[in-house]
């Protein structure tokens, strides 16, 4: 029964730090986007600011209820490595959208609005290869 709690906790987790690595780079591209219009620029600086704050928290709990499972309830194999690797990738996508928003709030300038689409898309790419190997775990 603590298996499922556990794998239930790091599912809930996981899924609240996709939300934040989804819409992360949405709100970059907003900002880009926004023009000379300040009321909103500082509303998308704010709501950029919490949701990464948020994000970090949420992958904090998840990678603590994702060790548990590991250590504690042996899940592993091959899958799970290649899993991992994607995490990183994912976790450092994520660490730069959050660069980049504070390079902007400091007065720093923002990628081109295509580059930031670009970056936009990667989340929901490494999530689908992340969900494949759980579920397939193909080695």
């Amino acid at each position: 029964m603590a298996y499922q709690w556990i794998k239930s906790l790091h599912i809930l987790f996981v899924m609240a730090w996709m939300a934040a690595a989804f819409y992360l780079p949405r709100i970059l591209i907003n900002l880009a986007e926004a023009g000379d219009e300040p009321a909103v620029r500082a509303r998308l600086d704010l709501m950029g600011r919490r949701l990464y704050r948020f994000g970090h928290i949420m992958f904090g709990f998840a990678l603590i209820f994702g060790l548990t499972l590991r250590l504690y309830f042996g899940i592993g194999g091959g899958w799970l490595h290649a899993k991992l690797t994607l995490v990183v990738i994912l976790f450092i996508s994520y660490i730069l959208s959050g660069r980049m928003l504070k390079r902007y709030a400091a007065g720093g300038a923002l990628p081109v609005v295509r580059t930031l689409r670009i970056l936009n898309e990667l989340p929901v790419f490494l999530l689908l290869a992340i969900i494949f190997l759980v579920i397939a775990k193909p080695f």
